[in-house]
This record gives C-alpha cells, structure tokens and sequence, in this order.
C-alpha cells in the first residue's frame, strides 16, 4: 500500500469518528443552550419551531454536501475508460489479500485446536491495496448509515433496518452507474463493503448519536425491558407491530357541527353515515389514513360532559399553521405529562377536548 492511500484512510477515518463523535456533542450542546429540546418535548425557547427548522435544514444541507463530495470521489474525480470492467466474484480479492501456509481451510484447524495467536501468528498481508481499498468502502459509507437516521425521522422510525436497505440500494445503483458510464469498475465487492460501513454507521447512531442527543434513553430502555419480559405470553405480544388504534367512538348532538368540524376543517373523509331509523340514531364514520372516528348522535342518550380523542402528528408546528388557517385556535404548546411531549389542545363540537402530540 502506497503512502497516498494510507494517507487517505487516515484523513477518512479521522473525519468520520470527528463525524460521529463531535456532532451529537455539538448539536446538544447548542440545543441546551438555546433552550430546545430535541426529544419531542417542550421547549423554553419562544422561538423554537423556527430554530428547530433551521437545525434541520442544516442538517440537511450537510448530509447534501456530503452527498456531492460522495458523487465526486465515485463518478466525477474518475476518468471515463473505454471498456466495461465487471467483477462479481464475491471477497475474492480480500480473501487473496493474506495467505496461510495451510490454506485456510487449515487456519481454521489450527485456530480450533492450537488458539487464537497460533492461528494468527500464520498470517501474511500479501496485498495491502485490497484491504486498504475494502477499508475505504466501508468509511465512505458509514457516514450514510449515520447521518440518514440522525436527520431524517423516517429513517429513526425503522432505525434497524431502513438506513442499511438505502445504503445496500444506493451501492446497488452507483454501481450500475459506474458500469454504464464506465466511470469505475462494477464490483460486487464494493456492494459489500458499502453496506458493512451502512450498517456500521446505523449501529453508531443506535450507541453514539442516539444516546448523547436522548439523555433519557436508559429509563425508556429499562421500562421497555421490564414490559417485554411480562408481555411475551399475552394476546397481542405476537402481533405488536400489526396492531394499532383502528377506531374510537364519541357522541353527539349537533350533526351539521360535527360534519363540518371532522370533515371541513380537520380534513377526515366521511366514510359511511348509517340512520338507525327504530332508535332515531345516526352514525357518522370519518376515515383519515388508518384512523377512524364514530360519532353516534342520539336524541335519547345526552352528550357526555367531557370527551377527549388524543392524535399524533409528526410536523406539530405545521399541523399548528393549518389549525389556525381553518380558523381553530390551538394556544400554546403544552406538555403531555405522560410522555413529556409537547402537544396542542383545542375544543371541538360538544365540548370534545382534542390534543394533538408531536414526535421528536
């Protein structure tokens, strides 16, 4: 291996753990001291939504940066060639990078019966260019893997699985890329390595970016634990990511209230309305994506005094801005003291009490 090339893994390596390391340290340190909370709950600061904006917008322009000198280092700082080059062989080139006198089918006797160092002792780096140029794969993509959940809430959602699906589909496609253009070699290895360092950034975010920005991360760890061990015979255990809330019930009395309110001002579809004619009832279904509401309006059975329907919105202070347009008037923030979130509350027909609570 050339001077060069180890001197980039060097600079890589130092940039990405710089990466890893200062920027949840940076960012908490910032958001604490302009008084913003990064866990969904309230924040001190009048202006927080527009300076939780303009942190995300950040982010957002780095991770586009980022993205560029990535599209430069791949396509653009190579020249184009005159014929296609593909190689499909799986690890073969790290795999001929260290030899054993035995094969490696006797490296693995030997560490079986003779221990690790014996085993290693046999070792010899005969192509350090191979493993240099499999390191660097990896580094370029560990960034990915880090910064799409640490930015995107999408991404945070699925933590487990959806940053290492886009890094294994975004090597899929720069490498079709690099062999229509001829930019480059199509390398089945590249693939490989490019999702080890997705996945590497993935688990980095989990143990590093996640903990320092979420101080409260052991308590909701312990008391997911403590729910997981106590909730593994029951009904619904099994089914857990199959199941939601599908629908709630409320009373009424006003129908053409209670129409316009769910329908032209929230914006949910009326799915079915039902007139129970032997007891003079009538039943609204309003339907938005997964959820439904049931308002049962009844001469005979009176209002309740209080009803309260909870929903979760993951852009509160846009929801907050449409609110206000369809002339609801939300007031401020408040926090959930259940979660600790920050929610809006609003009065509805009937006197129905509506909170709406954010995500982080």
């Amino acid at each position: 291996m050339d001077f060069n090339s180890l001197k980039m893994n060097v600079v890589i390596t130092v940039l990405v753990l710089f990466l890893v390391f200062l920027l949840p340290w940076a960012d908490r340190r910032i958001c604490r001291s302009l008084r913003l909370n990064l866990e969904g709950g309230l924040s001190d600061n009048p202006n927080a939504d527009r300076l939780l904006r303009l942190r995300q917008r950040l982010l957002t322009l780095g991770l586009f940066l980022y993205f560029l000198l990535f599209a430069w280092l791949v396509f653009f700082s190579r020249a184009s060639t005159a014929y296609y080059t593909v190689h499909i062989a799986p690890l073969e080139d790290l795999k001929n990078a260290f030899s054993t006198p035995t094969g490696f089918s006797g490296w693995f006797h030997t560490l079986f019966t003779e221990g690790i160092s014996s085993a290693f002792s046999q070792i010899s780096i005969v192509r350090p260019e191979d493993i240099s140029q499999f390191y660097l794969n990896v580094m370029i993509f560990l960034p990915v893997g880090y910064l799409l959940p640490y930015v995107f809430r999408w991404f945070r959602a699925r933590v487990r699985i959806r940053p290492v699906a886009f890094c294994l589909l975004l090597s899929f496609m720069v490498e079709n890329l690099q062999l229509i253009s001829r930019r480059g070699m199509y390398d089945f290895d590249d693939i490989i390595s490019n999702t080890i360092g997705g996945l590497i950034g993935q688990l980095l975010y989990i143990a590093v970016g996640y903990v320092v920005t979420h101080p409260g991360w052991r308590r909701e760890l312990r008391a997911y634990r403590s729910w997981k061990r106590h909730a593994r015979r029951s009904t619904l255990f099994p089914y857990t990511k199959k199941t939601h809330m599908f629908r709630t019930t409320l009373r009424g009395s006003d129908e053409e209230a209670i129409r316009s309110f769910f329908v032209e001002r929230l914006g949910f579809r009326l799915r079915q309305q039902i007139d129970r004619r032997e007891s003079g009832d009538v039943v609204y279904l309003f339907e938005m994506g997964k959820t439904q509401i049931q308002v049962i309006c009844s001469p005979d059975e009176p209002v309740p005094e209080t009803q309260y329907l909870t929903l979760f919105a993951t852009r509160l202070a846009a929801v907050r801005s449409r609110l206000e347009a369809n002339g609801i008037q939300p007031g401020d923030y408040r926090r959930d003291p259940a979660t600790g979130r920050r929610l809006l509350r609003f009065t509805g027909p009937d006197n129905l009490q509506i909170e709406i609570i954010g995500a982080e």
